[in-house]
């Protein structure tokens, strides 16, 4: 089947009117449903099932689970058991495994297909009608029934809820501002239908901050005042020093993360142990719906175990051999000190290409507070004129052995979209014709240093902010600070915590943001391009803009240059057609328009992506594409079929011994509710390292 007939119409049809067409059916459909498929018991369970604390696992496991064909894919059929020790730079950073262990209603395969998950099927008519149906029998990690009424819990109480989501539902649920009909047909079946077509709907679902359009009912009703008692939730917000019930309600709704303990999920891992923490532990889900094709319930490890470290010490501490796969927080400039420990610590180290538009970004803020430096990153020549002003050569010897891609911000060769002025245009090293386009602008006059001065007589001194969580980043705009010298123009680097950066550029303040390039840069072009507009206000380069348009008008400003507003049509043009021909021409068009504009200016891409893996630790591929969007990390491919080889002396590891921690359905977070004791915030007991 074609990308085109994939996307009108993917479903895996269940009933068929013909033989030819139940023959393709039958093809389509997961293995559990071609014949009645034996399942072997987890061992970390046995126990409790022994007791009756839990079901056998064929009664855990939905009537039709998902079968992983591994053999397929040159993947081995691994064994349960063990655990995975990983690192993170700050307790907060537990969230993204919520990327990497990548259960999704819809998700995307290695190959970057779009194919059923969580879901049973899908049926999909035109982009417009999307109907789908559940696995019959599949459950939340505390045993209660997944049904249609969560989707319409989320939709009704907390989309549409103005307390819960003063903005109302998500930009992407909305097709010319006009939100779906949503209906519930029975326990397993439900629809979304627009009248106009919606093609980012199904793509938006398999990213990798999901977006949730599901909430387990049945706990998070005790939060919300529709269901239960007002004063006693508001006495209840008011202990954990929160101004209203709405605000406790989206405290303990925190899918994605994991901040929660008794938040029920349908991930492969559950947390077991609130923040604050120096270890966070994960415990494999009793009722996930995938097996593998002998019949034992994935994920094949017990545990995901995440230990908070110094970010700055990522490579060290996977060089002493504190680590069993690790991959954020390491750079192409960790290589050497990684493989110097791999043979004596008895790990690998892999080195997966990095699938993003570029290692370094410059993002000239656009809505900017200060009128000068408006005036002055709006204009195109001032932003020709600092790409031009790169010597990327330089650059890519220094920071990446030579081995990158010189140029702008783009997607790689790898995407069937790529053309190569996309990564060319205006990004050259031609100092001399930055300099003339900085003195057509007027910029002419300088200091006695040979620094340009602002037309208020300010140096042009630019200061580039950065959340500094990578080394590569200050390096480069050390760098680059020396190119720009040469043109006139000063660099100044402000190192500072993400979150704050963040604040700052929404606020305006941010005169330049350096960050990582575009997230995706091997898009299909099934896959939305609302990274190239101003759709969002996470983008540094315009994040009023984007505010704007996320907000329906509500906050920001609208977008002042027609080149902007020109990527919002296409957008919509993209937005409002099925034909592979239209959106493959938008998705070349938006890219052309950012070459042209150079609204982020791009310098060097291609890094490879360490990845650490412990010897032993199996379907670990040796080498795939590294990115945070569309891979999700290592989301798309399947760290749920990661497995060791040997047994595992967990003990000696200073690791959780094999009981779980799974607790009651009727558990209630005391702290939340009762104004319970501080205790469950103390890491969970296990021997130390």
């Amino acid at each position: 089947m074609d990308a085109r007939g994939w996307r009108r119409t993917f479903r895996l049809l269940r009933r068929a009117e013909s033989a030819v067409l139940g023959m393709a059916v039958l093809a389509l459909l997961p293995l559990s449903a071609l014949a009645q498929q034996s399942f072997i018991e987890t061992p970390f369970f046995a126990d409790k099932v022994a007791i009756g604390a839990l079901p056998p696992v064929a009664e855990r496991l939905p009537k039709t689970p998902l079968t992983v064909d591994l053999v397929a894919r040159g993947r081995s059929v691994g064994q349960q058991g063990g655990a995975i020790v990983s690192l993170v730079g700050k307790a907060r950073d537990i969230r993204y495994l919520s990327a990497s262990a990548y259960a999704r209603l819809v998700g995307y395969t290695e190959k970057l297909d779009l194919k059923p998950d969580i879901l049973d099927h899908v049926d999909n008519e035109d982009d417009r009608v999307f109907t789908f149906h559940l696995r019959d029998g599949h459950r939340w990690s505390d045993g209660q029934p997944f049904t249609a009424e969560d989707f319409r819990y989320y939709w009704q109480d907390i989309a549409n809820n103005k307390e819960l989501s003063p903005s109302g539902p998500p930009e992407f649920m909305l097709v010319n501002g006009t939100p779906p009909r949503f209906e519930v047909l029975d326990a397993q079946t439900l629809r979304f239908a627009w009248d106009k077509p919606n093609p980012r709907f199904l793509p938006t679902l398999a990213q990798p901050r999901d977006p949730f359009i599901y909430r387990p009912a049945h706990y998070l009703r005790q939060f919300h005042v529709k269901y239960a008692d007002k004063a006693a939730i508001e006495e209840a917000a008011k202990r954990q020093k929160l101004k209203s019930w709405a605000a406790l309600h989206n405290r303990v709704d925190d899918m994605f993360e994991n901040s929660n303990p008794e938040l029920p999920t349908l991930q492969g891992w559950r947390v077991t142990n609130p923040g604050p923490a120096a270890r966070f532990v994960f415990e494999r889900n009793p009722y996930y719906h995938r097996v593998d094709p002998a019949g034992r319930q994935l994920p094949y490890v017990d545990h995901i175990i995440l230990d908070v470290a110094s970010g700055g010490l990522m490579a060290a501490k996977a060089n002493a051999g504190e680590a069993d796969l690790l991959f954020r927080g390491l750079t192409m400039g960790d290589i050497p000190i990684l493989k110097e420990g791999a043979k004596a610590k008895d790990y690998r180290v892999l080195l997966w290409p990095n699938a993003r538009g570029s290692e370094i970004a410059l993002y000239p803020n656009l809505t900017v507070t200060d009128p000068v430096w408006r005036a002055l990153n709006r204009d195109v020549r001032f932003r020709r004129a600092l790409s031009l002003g790169i010597d990327r050569r330089t650059l890519n010897n220094a920071l990446l052995f030579g081995l990158g891609v010189e140029g702008n911000n783009t997607i790689m060769a790898e995407s069937p979209l790529f053309e190569p002025p996309m990564r060319t245009r205006f990004a050259g090293y031609d100092p001399n014709e930055a300099s003339r386009l900085l003195d057509a602008i007027g910029l002419t006059k300088r200091n006695g240093a040979g620094v340009r001065l602002l037309p208020d007589g300010r140096e042009l001194e630019i200061i580039v902010e950065t959340d500094g969580e990578t080394n590569l980043i200050v390096d480069g705009l050390t760098l680059i600070a020396e190119f720009w010298r040469e043109i006139g123009v000063k660099l100044f680097i402000k190192p500072q915590e993400r979150t704050i950066l963040r604040k700052r550029a929404y606020a305006g303040l941010t005169v330049m943001v350096a960050a990582q390039g575009m997230d995706n840069a091997i898009p299909t072009l099934e896959m939305p391009p609302t990274e190239l507009a101003p759709m969002r206000q996470d983008n540094y380069a315009w994040p009023q803009w984007g505010q704007y348009v996320e907000t329906s008008g509500k906050m920001g400003e609208a977008p002042a240059l027609p080149e902007a507003q020109h990527l919002i049509d296409l957008y919509e043009t993209w937005m409002g057609t099925s034909d592979d021909e239209a959106q493959a021409h938008v998705w070349r068009e938006m890219l052309m328009n950012h070459a042209e504009n150079q609204w982020s200016i791009g310098t060097v891409a291609g890094a490879l992506q360490p990845i650490v893996a412990r010897s032993g630790l199996m379907n670990v591929p040796d080498r795939a594409l590294y990115s945070w969007e569309p891979t999700s990390l290592l989301g798309i491919y399947r760290i749920d079929e990661f497995y060791w080889d040997r047994p595992i002396a967990l003990e000696a590891r200073g690791l959780p011994s094999p009981r779980s921690m799974f607790g009651s359905p009727d558990t209630v977070l005391p702290d939340f509710l009762s104004g319970g004791s501080d205790e469950g915030n103390a890491s969970p007991k296990v021997p130390a390292r």
